[in-house]
């Protein structure tokens, strides 16, 4: 069982660095970093779980910015999306981005995707909210191409890309996994399609009833469920608990961290580290 850390980096959140550092140092095996570009001003779509909208999400950075950081200033600490809203980015530039990070990184980047919940958000960068997610599958498709051919081309229904060549390629072969992010069983049909892995959170659905069905559903369509590695986020402080997910299959859980500074996020880190010897 390994151990990763979410969290929406702000400018008043603890720092990138600060925040990788910290955890290489208690065992944590990964960073995550969320994502929105803006708030568009009025949002008719509601909330996750209802209620206001929190400031985090108005003030996000740029993930690919920050884990930039994250990457540079440790040696095995994976980074990793969570998620990238790609269908509010453009194809191409995107699988510049990753290529580029997991080069910097040294092929330590991983690929947290999703379609988005925040239909004006999504709008405003020309996207269709409801074929939003035959877009996404349409991306990743064409990224793969761009990844690993020295020539490139991809014509779907709704992303296209016409002959190409871009470097660099990822250090990771054939690419850095691609997880899907979101609930059973929509997202995780997606991860089994064209996915490397599948990220739920602990809070959408339970575990016990969804990762057989997971695993079943991925022997149905072909696929290895061991290769497709569940980390699961948003996990409860709670040993136990983490036990029976370990016990279930999945290989990671996440803890969300809030964008406050280190005197706030460091006592957490320390609880998790002396929690992580009695899962493992």
């Amino acid at each position: 069982m390994n151990f990763g850390a979410s969290i929406f980096f702000t400018d008043y959140s603890i720092s990138p660095a600060a925040l990788a550092v910290a955890l290489e140092e208690r065992g944590f095996d990964s960073l995550w970093a969320a994502e929105h570009s803006h708030i568009p001003v009025p949002r008719q779509t509601p909330a996750p779980g209802g209620g206001e909208l929190a400031k985090r999400y108005y003030d996000v950075m740029d993930p690919f910015v920050t884990l930039t950081a994250a990457a540079a200033a440790t040696k095995r600490l994976k980074v990793g999306t969570g998620v990238c809203l790609v269908i509010q980015r453009d194809t191409i530039q995107t699988a510049k981005l990753v290529a580029s990070i997991d080069q910097v990184s040294g092929g330590r980047f991983l690929f947290g995707i999703g379609g988005g919940w925040n239909r004006e958000e999504i709008e405003s960068h020309g996207t269709a909210f409801g074929t939003r997610m035959q877009k996404m599958r349409e991306q990743i498709e064409a990224m793969k191409e761009i990844w690993t051919k020295s020539t490139a081309e991809y014509n779907g229904e709704i992303v296209k890309v016409t002959k190409m060549m871009t470097w660099p390629k990822p250090v990771q072969k054939p690419w850095p996994p691609i997880l899907l992010g979101g609930a059973f069983p929509w997202a995780a049909r997606r991860a089994i399609r064209y996915g490397d892995g599948w990220y739920p959170n602990a809070s959408s659905g339970d575990p016990e009833e969804y990762m057989p069905r997971f695993r079943q559903m991925a022997i149905d369509a072909g696929r290895d469920p061991q290769s497709l590695p569940v980390t699961i986020g948003g996990a409860p402080e709670d040993a136990d608990r983490i036990k029976r997910f370990r016990d279930l299959g999945a290989v990671r859980v996440n803890v969300s961290l809030p964008p406050e500074g280190p005197d706030q996020v460091l006592p957490i880190l320390d609880r998790w580290a002396k929690l992580m010897p009695q899962v493992r």
